[in-house]
């Protein structure tokens, strides 16, 4: 079980330039995440335990203030923020140090793989794209993890991208996080693969504003989605509805020491 009281949740887009440098693992958590993370422990051990976690939704944001949790985020920061904050600091870095630096990217399928490489090879001049695309399967095999692991540490990237849809992408980063010798920030971003390579198409700007994304690929994508949006929504309201009681019960059996020390 996953408590928002539990996590510390990213403030806004600006303490993204607040990051150390080195191994930082950066997940993003939104409505459907956090009910899933309620019966995957792992993914909720994955959420709690990772080094940054940003609130990819305006449902996260709202949910913390309703419930007054110690972090409290004041907007949403998506995955897709992430990638563009990363890749920007990565390309000036790169353009100061007069060199090409590595950005990696692990997950989905050769043809995306093929057309990220091709965007950012315009996008980020300075930056030098690797990628790899594991097999298409809902477990990997011992062999599997240890291509995919040997790939990523051949390389040793300035920045490791990790896409491969939740709760898998950021069960495997956990997991796998000590035989991952690399010294850079590794984000968890999934359907920014796709978003970027244009083989998925993000809401427009309007829509996003005003918190309505999920409402966008609700309707451009009914078949795949409503089950996520229309139910999930109904499940995330109740969860929170859940942990507020627990909150309230928790204070409320708390003994208060109210005696005057004379």
């Amino acid at each position: 079980m996953l408590l928002l009281h539990e996590l510390n949740i990213l403030s806004n887009r600006q303490a993204l330039a607040e990051l150390p440098q080195g191994k930082v693992l950066i997940n993003t958590i939104n409505a459907h995440s956090y009910n899933v993370a309620q019966e995957d422990a792992l993914f909720a051990e994955a959420l709690l335990k990772g080094d940054v976690l940003t609130a990819d939704g305006a449902s996260i944001v709202h949910a913390c203030r309703w419930l007054r949790t110690p972090s409290r985020p004041t907007e949403r920061v998506a995955g897709w923020d992430v990638f563009e904050y990363e890749m920007a600091a990565l390309e000036r870095r790169a353009e100061a140090e007069k060199k090409r630096l590595i950005v990696f990217f692990m997950g989905s399928s050769p043809e995306v793989l093929r057309r990220i490489e091709e965007r950012a090879g315009k996008d980020y001049p300075h930056l030098k794209i690797e990628t790899y695309s594991p097999p298409y399967k809902q477990e990997f095999s011992a062999e599997d993890n240890e291509a995919i692991i040997h790939a990523i540490n051949a390389a040793n990237p300035d920045l490791l991208w990790i896409g491969m849809t939740a709760p898998k992408q950021e069960k495997w980063t956990y997991s796998h996080w000590p035989e991952l010798k690399i010294h850079c920030h590794v984000g968890t971003i999934g359907a920014v693969f796709d978003f970027y390579a244009g083989t998925a198409k993000r809401a427009p700007l309007w829509w996003q504003q005003h918190s309505l994304e999920w409402l966008y690929r609700l309707l451009t994508e009914p078949r795949r989605m409503w089950r996520r949006y229309i139910i999930g929504n109904v499940k995330f309201v109740r969860n929170i509805v859940r942990e507020k009681s627990m909150a309230r019960n928790q204070r409320s059996t708390t003994p208060h020491n109210n005696q005057q020390i004379e």
